[in-house]
Protein backbone atom coordinates (compact mmCIF):
# COMPACT_ATOMS: atom_id res chain seq x y z
CA UNK A 1 0.00 0.00 0.00
CA UNK A 2 2.85 2.64 0.68
CA UNK A 3 4.43 1.58 -2.55
CA UNK A 4 1.00 2.24 -4.38
CA UNK A 5 1.04 5.72 -2.71
CA UNK A 6 4.66 6.77 -3.59
CA UNK A 7 3.99 5.73 -7.33
CA UNK A 8 0.67 7.82 -6.99
CA UNK A 9 2.79 10.64 -6.16
CA UNK A 10 4.95 10.37 -8.22
CA UNK A 11 2.82 10.08 -11.41
CA UNK A 12 1.19 13.56 -9.92
CA UNK A 13 4.38 15.28 -9.81
CA UNK A 14 5.23 14.07 -13.39
CA UNK A 15 2.26 15.77 -14.83
CA UNK A 16 2.52 18.90 -13.43
CA UNK A 17 5.51 19.13 -15.57
CA UNK A 18 9.32 20.00 -14.85
CA UNK A 19 8.64 23.49 -13.74
CA UNK A 20 6.54 22.51 -10.69
CA UNK A 21 8.58 23.78 -7.83
CA UNK A 22 11.33 25.92 -9.85
CA UNK A 23 9.09 28.99 -8.51
CA UNK A 24 11.51 30.87 -6.09
CA UNK A 25 14.85 32.17 -6.81
CA UNK A 26 18.09 32.61 -5.06
CA UNK A 27 20.56 35.49 -5.71
CA UNK A 28 22.72 34.83 -8.48
CA UNK A 29 19.95 32.67 -10.45
CA UNK A 30 18.47 33.53 -13.47
CA UNK A 31 14.78 33.85 -12.92
CA UNK A 32 11.79 34.97 -16.03
CA UNK A 33 8.46 36.83 -15.37
CA UNK A 34 6.31 35.61 -18.39
CA UNK A 35 3.73 37.66 -18.57
CA UNK A 36 1.14 37.10 -21.32
CA UNK A 37 -0.98 39.85 -22.22
CA UNK A 38 -4.33 40.60 -23.76
CA UNK A 39 -6.15 37.98 -22.46
CA UNK A 40 -10.63 37.97 -22.68
CA UNK A 41 -9.40 39.85 -26.15
CA UNK A 42 -11.12 37.71 -28.09
CA UNK A 43 -11.82 34.08 -27.99
CA UNK A 44 -8.64 33.34 -30.22
CA UNK A 45 -6.37 34.85 -27.28
CA UNK A 46 -7.93 32.51 -24.66
CA UNK A 47 -7.84 29.44 -26.43
CA UNK A 48 -4.27 30.19 -26.69
CA UNK A 49 -3.95 31.43 -23.07
CA UNK A 50 -5.47 27.79 -22.65
CA UNK A 51 -2.95 26.28 -24.20
CA UNK A 52 -0.01 28.00 -21.83
CA UNK A 53 -1.68 27.09 -18.81
CA UNK A 54 -2.00 23.58 -19.59
CA UNK A 55 1.80 23.63 -19.56
CA UNK A 56 1.90 24.05 -16.02
CA UNK A 57 4.49 26.68 -16.07
CA UNK A 58 3.89 29.54 -13.75
CA UNK A 59 2.75 32.51 -15.47
CA UNK A 60 1.17 35.84 -15.32
CA UNK A 61 -1.75 36.59 -17.07
CA UNK A 62 -2.82 40.57 -17.53
CA UNK A 63 -6.82 40.47 -18.78
CA UNK A 64 -8.84 43.10 -20.66
CA UNK A 65 -11.50 43.60 -18.15
CA UNK A 66 -13.48 46.26 -20.66
CA UNK A 67 -13.17 43.64 -23.57
CA UNK A 68 -16.45 41.41 -24.54
CA UNK A 69 -14.39 38.29 -23.83
CA UNK A 70 -13.57 39.10 -20.48
CA UNK A 71 -16.15 36.66 -18.80
CA UNK A 72 -14.51 33.35 -20.90
CA UNK A 73 -11.34 34.58 -19.86
CA UNK A 74 -11.99 34.77 -15.95
CA UNK A 75 -13.62 31.09 -16.29
CA UNK A 76 -10.62 29.49 -17.80
CA UNK A 77 -8.23 30.99 -14.65
CA UNK A 78 -9.82 29.61 -12.05
CA UNK A 79 -8.37 27.01 -10.12
CA UNK A 80 -4.90 27.59 -11.61
CA UNK A 81 -2.42 28.52 -8.51
CA UNK A 82 0.26 28.85 -10.89
CA UNK A 83 -1.29 31.28 -12.92
CA UNK A 84 -0.96 35.10 -11.12
CA UNK A 85 -3.39 37.43 -12.63
CA UNK A 86 -3.62 41.09 -13.74
CA UNK A 87 -5.61 43.85 -14.75
CA UNK A 88 -4.51 44.93 -18.09
CA UNK A 89 -5.74 48.59 -18.06
CA UNK A 90 -7.17 49.66 -20.98
CA UNK A 91 -7.57 52.95 -22.21
CA UNK A 92 -7.40 51.65 -26.53
CA UNK A 93 -9.28 49.64 -28.70
CA UNK A 94 -7.06 49.31 -31.84
CA UNK A 95 -8.72 46.73 -34.25
CA UNK A 96 -10.75 47.68 -37.56
CA UNK A 97 -14.74 46.27 -37.09
CA UNK A 98 -13.82 45.01 -33.35
CA UNK A 99 -14.19 47.61 -30.87
CA UNK A 100 -14.68 48.24 -27.01
CA UNK A 101 -15.75 50.39 -24.82
CA UNK A 102 -15.45 52.14 -21.10
CA UNK A 103 -16.54 49.76 -18.50
CA UNK A 104 -18.34 52.78 -16.79
CA UNK A 105 -20.33 53.84 -20.13
CA UNK A 106 -19.86 56.69 -22.48
CA UNK A 107 -21.87 59.10 -20.63
CA UNK A 108 -19.09 59.04 -17.56
CA UNK A 109 -16.35 59.17 -19.53
CA UNK A 110 -16.77 61.67 -22.41
CA UNK A 111 -13.31 62.33 -23.08
CA UNK A 112 -12.48 58.74 -23.73
CA UNK A 113 -14.47 57.83 -26.26
CA UNK A 114 -15.31 59.09 -30.63
CA UNK A 115 -18.59 59.58 -31.30
CA UNK A 116 -19.76 56.06 -31.28
CA UNK A 117 -18.90 55.40 -27.84
CA UNK A 118 -15.76 53.27 -28.48
CA UNK A 119 -11.92 53.77 -27.12
CA UNK A 120 -10.11 55.16 -29.47
CA UNK A 121 -7.59 53.35 -31.29
CA UNK A 122 -4.40 54.79 -31.18
CA UNK A 123 -2.94 56.76 -28.20
CA UNK A 124 -2.27 59.55 -30.22
CA UNK A 125 -6.25 60.04 -31.05
CA UNK A 126 -6.73 59.90 -27.25
CA UNK A 127 -4.24 62.64 -26.58
CA UNK A 128 -5.98 64.85 -29.16
CA UNK A 129 -9.17 64.67 -27.66
CA UNK A 130 -7.70 66.15 -24.22
CA UNK A 131 -9.04 62.99 -21.77
CA UNK A 132 -9.86 64.54 -18.59
CA UNK A 133 -7.83 62.53 -15.78
CA UNK A 134 -10.80 62.57 -13.37
CA UNK A 135 -12.30 60.31 -16.04
CA UNK A 136 -9.29 58.10 -16.67
CA UNK A 137 -9.27 57.65 -12.93
CA UNK A 138 -13.17 56.53 -12.90
CA UNK A 139 -12.59 54.33 -16.05
CA UNK A 140 -9.70 52.65 -14.14
CA UNK A 141 -10.81 52.01 -11.25
CA UNK A 142 -14.15 50.72 -12.43
CA UNK A 143 -11.86 48.00 -14.22
CA UNK A 144 -10.03 46.96 -11.09
CA UNK A 145 -13.27 46.55 -9.30
CA UNK A 146 -14.90 44.23 -11.84
CA UNK A 147 -11.65 42.57 -11.74
CA UNK A 148 -12.44 42.13 -7.91
CA UNK A 149 -15.61 41.20 -8.29
CA UNK A 150 -14.98 38.36 -10.19
CA UNK A 151 -13.40 36.84 -7.53
CA UNK A 152 -10.03 35.53 -8.93
CA UNK A 153 -7.10 36.56 -6.85
CA UNK A 154 -6.19 39.61 -8.33
CA UNK A 155 -2.06 40.41 -7.81
CA UNK A 156 -0.84 43.44 -10.23
CA UNK A 157 -1.78 45.72 -12.48
CA UNK A 158 -0.01 46.50 -16.05
CA UNK A 159 -1.18 48.78 -19.10
CA UNK A 160 -2.50 48.16 -22.81
CA UNK A 161 -0.41 49.72 -25.32
CA UNK A 162 1.31 51.92 -22.45
CA UNK A 163 -1.74 54.45 -22.18
CA UNK A 164 -2.40 54.17 -18.74
CA UNK A 165 0.98 55.07 -18.02
CA UNK A 166 1.98 57.55 -20.73
CA UNK A 167 1.55 60.83 -18.80
CA UNK A 168 2.94 61.50 -15.26
CA UNK A 169 -1.04 62.33 -14.42
CA UNK A 170 -2.25 59.51 -15.49
CA UNK A 171 0.95 57.14 -14.05
CA UNK A 172 -0.09 58.67 -10.65
CA UNK A 173 -3.60 57.26 -11.00
CA UNK A 174 -1.92 53.89 -11.88
CA UNK A 175 0.13 54.08 -9.04
CA UNK A 176 -2.65 55.52 -6.37
CA UNK A 177 -5.11 52.30 -7.39
CA UNK A 178 -2.31 49.82 -6.81
CA UNK A 179 -2.00 51.19 -3.19
CA UNK A 180 -5.52 51.43 -2.72
CA UNK A 181 -6.00 47.82 -3.61
CA UNK A 182 -2.77 46.34 -2.43
CA UNK A 183 -1.93 45.44 -6.39
CA UNK A 184 1.76 45.29 -7.57
CA UNK A 185 2.22 47.26 -10.72
CA UNK A 186 4.51 45.53 -13.63
CA UNK A 187 7.91 46.92 -13.85
CA UNK A 188 8.05 48.70 -10.56
CA UNK A 189 9.70 44.80 -8.53
CA UNK A 190 13.10 45.98 -10.72
CA UNK A 191 11.83 43.52 -13.80
CA UNK A 192 14.14 43.87 -16.68
CA UNK A 193 12.93 43.35 -20.24
CA UNK A 194 13.77 40.02 -22.22
CA UNK A 195 12.02 41.14 -25.75
CA UNK A 196 12.92 41.37 -29.42
CA UNK A 197 10.71 38.68 -30.54
CA UNK A 198 7.77 40.70 -31.56
CA UNK A 199 8.12 42.39 -34.52
CA UNK A 200 10.30 39.35 -36.05
CA UNK A 201 8.67 37.59 -38.71
CA UNK A 202 6.75 34.21 -37.15
CA UNK A 203 8.86 32.42 -38.91
CA UNK A 204 11.75 33.49 -36.52
CA UNK A 205 9.92 33.91 -33.63
CA UNK A 206 10.81 30.83 -31.89
CA UNK A 207 14.67 30.92 -32.28
CA UNK A 208 14.77 34.41 -31.69
CA UNK A 209 13.28 33.96 -28.18
CA UNK A 210 15.74 31.21 -27.59
CA UNK A 211 18.86 33.06 -29.17
CA UNK A 212 17.71 35.95 -26.01
CA UNK A 213 17.13 33.82 -23.43
CA UNK A 214 19.98 31.39 -23.80
CA UNK A 215 22.40 34.12 -22.93
CA UNK A 216 20.59 35.63 -19.63
CA UNK A 217 22.80 35.15 -16.76
CA UNK A 218 21.37 35.68 -13.15
CA UNK A 219 20.56 39.16 -12.53
CA UNK A 220 17.69 40.63 -12.03
CA UNK A 221 14.57 38.86 -13.36
CA UNK A 222 13.96 38.85 -16.82
CA UNK A 223 10.02 39.96 -17.99
CA UNK A 224 9.27 37.81 -21.43
CA UNK A 225 5.65 39.50 -22.83
CA UNK A 226 3.86 37.76 -25.08
CA UNK A 227 0.36 38.38 -27.19
CA UNK A 228 -0.76 34.45 -27.76
CA UNK A 229 -3.79 33.50 -30.17
CA UNK A 230 -4.69 31.20 -32.36
CA UNK A 231 -4.73 31.78 -36.25
CA UNK A 232 -8.60 31.24 -37.76
CA UNK A 233 -11.49 33.01 -39.17
CA UNK A 234 -12.17 35.02 -36.23
CA UNK A 235 -8.58 36.55 -35.53
CA UNK A 236 -7.21 36.85 -38.84
CA UNK A 237 -10.26 38.88 -39.50
CA UNK A 238 -8.39 41.67 -37.28
CA UNK A 239 -6.77 44.47 -38.28
CA UNK A 240 -5.08 47.06 -36.23
CA UNK A 241 -6.18 50.72 -37.13
CA UNK A 242 -2.54 51.65 -36.23
CA UNK A 243 0.00 52.09 -38.94
CA UNK A 244 2.53 50.48 -36.54
CA UNK A 245 0.36 47.54 -36.35
CA UNK A 246 1.61 43.94 -37.53
CA UNK A 247 0.23 42.57 -40.56
CA UNK A 248 -0.88 39.28 -40.68
CA UNK A 249 -0.90 39.53 -36.99
CA UNK A 250 -3.12 36.29 -36.48
CA UNK A 251 0.34 34.73 -37.74
CA UNK A 252 2.07 36.73 -34.97
CA UNK A 253 0.09 36.02 -32.15
CA UNK A 254 -0.08 31.56 -33.13
CA UNK A 255 3.82 31.80 -33.63
CA UNK A 256 4.65 33.30 -30.18
CA UNK A 257 2.13 30.61 -28.77
CA UNK A 258 4.28 28.22 -30.32
CA UNK A 259 7.55 29.53 -29.31
CA UNK A 260 6.36 30.45 -25.82
CA UNK A 261 5.03 26.74 -25.40
CA UNK A 262 7.93 25.06 -27.50
CA UNK A 263 9.72 22.30 -25.87
CA UNK A 264 13.06 23.51 -27.13
CA UNK A 265 11.92 26.59 -24.61
CA UNK A 266 11.76 24.16 -22.28
CA UNK A 267 14.60 22.46 -22.29
CA UNK A 268 16.53 26.13 -21.89
CA UNK A 269 14.38 26.44 -19.02
CA UNK A 270 15.39 23.27 -17.92
CA UNK A 271 19.25 23.26 -19.08
CA UNK A 272 19.84 26.40 -17.35
CA UNK A 273 18.30 25.63 -14.13
CA UNK A 274 15.80 29.19 -14.50
CA UNK A 275 13.56 30.09 -12.28
CA UNK A 276 10.50 30.65 -12.93
CA UNK A 277 8.23 33.13 -11.21
CA UNK A 278 5.01 35.24 -11.07
CA UNK A 279 3.97 38.53 -9.99
CA UNK A 280 2.07 36.82 -7.17
CA UNK A 281 5.87 35.70 -6.18
CA UNK A 282 7.18 38.98 -6.12
CA UNK A 283 3.89 40.45 -4.00
CA UNK A 284 5.11 37.84 -1.86
CA UNK A 285 9.03 38.16 -1.69
CA UNK A 286 9.04 41.98 -2.33
CA UNK A 287 5.76 43.38 -0.99
CA UNK A 288 3.94 46.04 -2.47
CA UNK A 289 5.47 48.51 -0.31
CA UNK A 290 8.84 47.18 -1.88
CA UNK A 291 8.08 48.61 -5.39
CA UNK A 292 9.77 51.53 -7.27
CA UNK A 293 8.67 53.40 -10.17
CA UNK A 294 10.92 52.55 -13.21
CA UNK A 295 13.87 55.11 -13.79
CA UNK A 296 13.11 57.68 -15.71
CA UNK A 297 9.39 57.15 -15.70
Amino acid sequence: MKRMCVCIVVLLLSRAGAFAGERGAARGETTFLIRCDDAGMCHAVNRALREVIATGMPVSVSVMFACPWYREAVALLRGHDQVSVGVHLTLNAEWKNYRWGPVTGRCAVPTLVDSEGYFFPSRAELFAHAPDTVEVERELRAQVVRALHTGLRIDYLDYHMSAAVSTPAFRRVVERLARQYGLGISRYFGEEDLDGWYAVPPSAKKDTLLARAAVVEGGPPRLLVFHVGLTGTEMDALEDLNSFGLKEMSAHREAELRALTSPEFRQLIEAKRVKLRTYADLKASVGVEGMKRPAGD
